[in-house]
């Protein structure tokens, strides 16, 4: 029975990612208002009911490797060891997070690019940054009770990590990005770190 579960979330996996590939290669090729969720579906090999229970829409799909990040950041951090800071948290999770997800490539830089460009990939990559620093809160209150410390560190976080990609596309990749977020944050003065 384990064995049947775990084929079926590999192969949940393995369409997920397929659709989002496609969604992200077909707006890169195309602009996102020239590609449907039924271009999406057929690049992927699956039908638009398929593409429908993996996502909404198809700004849904552009965005999921971004969206698997951010959880991916959201469960490191809740996972460090409870003698670090949140800010020390915080810290060893991004490092974490980029060996796990490596320096982005091109098709993550040419994304970056997209969402820059078009409105609706903006406003719901916005509505991402306010869950994230949401949750990310949830996690830091468990390091610093004080709750509003635990936002605005949160909230100092990322626009820290914002900084940093937006510095990075600017040269155009040129400084190793781990290291520029990295000294980015290490700038950053946050009570109690």
């Amino acid at each position: 029975m384990e064995t049947l579960t775990t084929r079926r979330e590999h192969k949940k996996a393995v369409t997920r990612r397929a659709l989002a590939g496609a969604a992200l290669r077909l707006a890169m090729e195309h602009g996102l208002d020239g590609v449907t969720v039924e271009d999406i579906a057929d690049a992927a090999g699956v039908s638009r009911r398929t593409f429908s229970n993996y996502f909404t829409s198809k700004e849904d799909a552009v965005l999921d490797a971004d969206r698997q990040r951010i959880q991916a950041l959201v469960s490191l951090v809740g996972d460090r060891p409870e003698a670090e800071t949140a800010w020390q948290a915080l810290r060893a999770s991004t490092a974490e997070l980029y060996e796990a997800w490596p320096v982005p490539d091109v098709e993550w830089m040419a994304q970056l690019r997209l969402l820059r460009r078009h409105p609706s990939l903006l406003a719901r990559q916005a509505g991402d940054q306010v869950a994230l620093e949401r949750d990310l809160t949830a996690v830091l209150v468990l390091r610093e009770p004080d709750g509003e410390i635990a936002r605005l560190m949160a909230a100092t976080f990322l626009a820290t990590i914002r900084t940093g990609i937006a510095l990075w596309l600017e040269g155009a990749g040129e400084q190793h990005l781990p290291t520029l977020v990295d000294r980015l944050l290490s700038r950053v003065g946050v009570q109690g770190t």
